[in-house]
């Protein structure tokens, strides 16, 4: 017997429900465990670094995207294709400088809070979905690009939008990526 030629591997994937209400359970444990906000935003941001590095490989091979030659690509296939992907949400982008080394994504919609109204009491400075930012670094990193992702807004905050900063630290090499003749 052989093989098809060009099946495509079936992935899983898990009820949404359950995804955000499981995550809802991790961040109120963290909040039990650690005292300080400060902490639990770091354990979270860590717990995002780790999946982010091997979330890249899979994104990677099933989106197809090709090798990208500025910032501006890069973002915009972390909001058109990796959010749609995995969180099933397209947030739209802004550029915050003129060297075009510092990005905003503004989440209209975003469904790890789904289910969650307000944060604790006594937990204004939580950044409840941290996780983001570190999925998004730790990705970023594994394809070679050190960037600063921060929450600069969030609707649970009472923010008008939830936005995430990412900001690229380092230049990239145009040498690099010059198609050799």
């Amino acid at each position: 017997m052989s093989r098809p030629a060009h099946r495509r591997p079936e992935y899983q994937k898990i009820n949404k429900d359950l995804f955000v209400l499981t995550y809802g359970a991790l961040v109120a444990q963290l909040c039990k465990d650690y005292e300080k906000d400060e902490d639990v935003n770091k354990y979270l941001d860590k717990m995002g670094y780790g999946i982010g590095t091997r979330l890249v490989e899979d994104f990677l091979a099933r989106s197809c995207v090709r090798r990208c030659h500025s910032y501006s690509e890069i973002i915009d296939i972390i909001a058109q294709v990796a959010f749609k992907m995995y969180l099933g949400i397209t947030p739209s982008v802004t550029c915050n400088n003129s060297s075009r080394n510092e990005f905003s994504l503004i989440l209209d919609k975003n469904p790890l809070v789904e289910f969650v109204e307000e944060l604790p009491p006594g937990r204004s400075s939580l950044c409840y979905c941290n996780l983001l930012c570190g999925i998004i670094r730790g990705a970023l990193e594994m394809v070679h690009l050190a960037a600063d992702v921060t929450f600069l807004q969030d609707r649970l905050k009472g923010d008008s939008v939830t936005e995430i900063g990412i900001t690229f630290l380092k230049k990239l090499d145009e040498k690099k990526y010059r198609r050799k003749k």
